[in-house]
């Protein structure tokens, strides 16, 4: 079974900047869909960044300028620069790796952004 670990997390003031990196424990993940979401207290999880298998990227319009989707595929990691941080980017950021019948999903971790 695909494994994902999440790091990078952390409190970081108005304006800071946190790079989330995500670890696949499959050589062959970039031939799949993936992305990062995040999820805050009391609000569905929502989609943040995704990078097609082709490389292509989207953002939510919330973090469009800010964010960056990116990967490493000799590293199996998959990373979310975020720049501009707001306190409306806290949240429990999560990574997931689009997989022929399901999706496997990282533990998560903490963004927290303080004004």
């Amino acid at each position: 079974q695909v494994q994902l670990e999440e790091s990078g997390g952390g409190l970081v003031q108005l304006g800071g900047s946190l790079r989330l990196a995500c670890v696949v424990s499959t050589s062959i993940f970039s031939i799949y869909n993936s992305g990062w979401y995040r999820q805050a207290p009391g609000k569905q999880r929502e989609l943040v960044a995704h990078i097609s298998s082709g490389g292509s990227t989207n953002y939510a319009d919330s973090v469009k300028g800010r964010f960056t989707i990116s990967r490493d595929n000799a590293k199996n990691t998959m990373y979310l620069q975020m720049n501009s941080l707001k306190p409306e980017d806290t949240a429990v950021y999560y990574c997931k790796l689009q997989l022929p019948g399901y999706d496997s999903w990282g533990q998560g971790t903490q963004v927290t952004v303080s004004s």
